[in-house]
């Protein structure tokens, strides 16, 4: 009985419907209510996302908005992310609600762990960038400003490029439940992806190149944690292989 898919009552069409209708009236909701408590200190919270680079701008220099509605606009962008980020959790738990009756009673627990993981990885990606790289990054940018220029970033265009960089961050630190879910379902093995180690790495630093601006620092920082992230996921992969061995 374990090995069998939870029991739920057969849906039509229109059930199915209406269920990923309430599931994501539900999204919606907890983005908006989310949205509307930090909607107050949007302007706060801009200037706590932007202080990584107000640290490293020249005295006198500041920041500047060449869009006439760029000063509202850009606080209220980053606000609506960051109600995205926040209600990630509970995204992903609708989510599964609605896969998780078709899927075996034995394969639900290690779904429910990798579920919690891939938030958890996620929110570390984008700490590590913002706590990290960030003062890194933008300390390599200001020093090589050429004489006689003076580094005046707009506001729009700096969270852009933050908020790209936050969510490849965040996706990369995914890289041990990818590699856990391609061997739990037999995709590859653990063997094959040792031996394909090598290009494993070549990848990580070409994704770093492409992800990130183009200086070796940051390209290391998110390359190196990419690869180490890549040995976790193959070390607790293991597990499975050894558990589906003995079975055999």
């Amino acid at each position: 009985m374990s090995d069998l898919p939870l029991s739920a009552p057969r849906l039509s069409v229109t059930g199915h419907l209406t269920r990923l209708r309430s599931r994501l009236v539900r999204c919606v909701l907890a983005i908006l209510l989310v949205f509307c408590a930090l909607f107050p200190f949007a302007q706060t919270l801009y200037s706590f996302v932007s202080q990584p680079l107000r640290d490293f701008l020249p005295s006198g220099a500041t920041m500047i908005a060449t869009g006439v509605t760029s000063p509202f606009l850009a606080p209220l962008k980053l606000t609506m992310m960051i109600a995205l980020f926040i209600s990630m959790p509970l995204l992903l738990h609708q989510a599964w609600g609605m896969i998780a009756p078709a899927v075996y009673r034995q394969e639900r627990r290690t779904a429910a762990w990798l579920l919690a993981a891939s938030v958890v990885l996620f929110y570390a990606g984008m700490a590590f960038a913002f706590f990290l790289v960030f003062p890194m990054m933008f300390g390599f940018f200001t020093s090589v400003t050429p004489d006689g220029v003076t580094m005046m970033t707009d506001i729009a265009l700096y969270l852009d490029f933050i908020l790209a960089l936050l969510l490849a961050f965040g996706l990369a630190f995914e890289i041990p439940v990818a590699t856990f879910l391609v061997i739990w379902a037999d995709i590859t093995d653990v063997q094959t992806l040792q031996k394909s180690r090598p290009y494993v790495i070549v990848g990580c630093f070409v994704v770093g190149m492409l992800l990130t601006p183009p200086d070796v620092f940051s390209q290391t920082m998110l390359a190196v944690p990419m690869w180490i992230l890549f040995e976790l996921g193959l070390l607790a992969s293991r597990s499975v292989s050894k558990s589906r061995t003995e079975a055999a």
